[in-house]
């Protein structure tokens, strides 16, 4: 099965300068928890709320001026529409991510979750183990 026909293909993003603040307002309006960052069309990054968390709040910043480009994470794995979504839940498994930006002719076309993997019932048992892979736990830093 091909990712284009599993991915979302309404996808909100978000701009490098665009703020912290509107960061997190974009995620609060469409309840998600990561949003592709471009650059015109081309995705450049990728923003969760756990770096939102991290890399800003965490640190004292003024979510009113810091930029999206300040907590990013950059150059994110992309994936083209015509990939088989068995190939997406391995690159999941492999990076431990939830979610990968769909880019066709560089442009954002979509993004496919975890939730797309697993709420499709020929591949609920790949959901298992992309669940499983990108839930283990690192060590974190004491």
């Amino acid at each position: 099965m091909k990712v284009s026909k599993i991915m979302t293909e309404s996808v909100a993003s978000l701009n490098v300068e665009d703020t912290i603040e509107r960061a997190a307002q974009l995620m609060r309006e469409h309840n998600i928890g990561s949003i592709p960052v471009c650059r015109g069309e081309k995705v450049v990054g990728i923003i969760t709320d756990r770096d939102i968390t991290l890399r800003s709040v965490a640190n004292g910043e003024n979510a009113k001026v810091q930029t999206v480009k300040e907590v990013m994470s950059s150059n994110p794995v992309i994936i083209q529409p015509d990939m088989e979504a068995n190939e997406a839940a391995r690159i999941m498994c492999e990076r431990q991510v939830r979610r990968l930006p769909v880019v066709e002719n560089d442009n954002l076309v979509g993004i496919i979750a975890l939730g797309d993997i697993a709420t499709n019932p020929t591949m609920q048992n790949i959901s298992e183990k992309v669940l499983c892979e990108v839930s283990e736990p690192c060590t974190p830093e004491i």
